[in-house]
């Protein structure tokens, strides 16, 4: 059950880029809920509880899963990128709320999951100094900080993009 938990149901097994699948359900969840309009403040509860069960999942059951694997930060745990990516999203809201088409939604989506994909391959400073901590905290941390970078990035991109300054 830990490992079931802690591969998001599975999604971490599907061997070829496990993160990228575990990343996929805030995503979809967030633009279905903005694309149906439902409320901000049930998006933010969501966004805010996929991030809070995420994280505590991957900081309770990771543990097992590395003593079971082996491995310092195993692949198929991808519960902490449910955690970062539904992060992202919690900041992308205002933004998403803001919009004045479905297609901008479906954008504002596509570039913070792939903002956020970004910044958990590559690790910038000091993501990757985070992947230091012990056990889970280390798998899971990185995760929310990659999350915070590509917030700020994408909320740059889409407030030049949306609402330009006036020159």
């Amino acid at each position: 059950m830990k490992r079931f938990l802690t591969s998001c149901f599975g999604l971490g097994r599907l061997g070829l880029c496990p993160g990228t699948w575990g990343s996929l359900p805030p995503a979809i969840i967030f633009a279905l809920m903005c694309h149906f309009r439902i409320s901000a403040l049930a998006i933010s509860i969501v966004m805010a509880a996929l991030a809070l069960a995420g994280s505590f999942v991957c900081v309770r059951f990771s543990p097992f899963v590395i003593t079971a694997t082996g491995k310092n930060d195993p692949r198929e745990v991808v519960v902490d990128e449910i955690a970062g990516q539904s992060l992202t999203f919690l900041a992308a809201l205002p933004l998403a709320a803001d919009a004045s088409s479905n297609r901008q939604i479906w954008i504002i989506t596509l570039l913070g999951f792939l903002l956020f994909r970004l910044f958990d391959i590559t690790k910038p400073w000091p993501i990757r100094k985070l992947e230091k901590l012990p056990s889970g905290w280390g798998i899971l941390a990185d995760d929310l900080m990659a999350g915070v970078y590509a917030a700020i990035v994408l909320l740059i991109c889409t407030r030049l993009w949306i609402s330009p300054p006036a020159f």
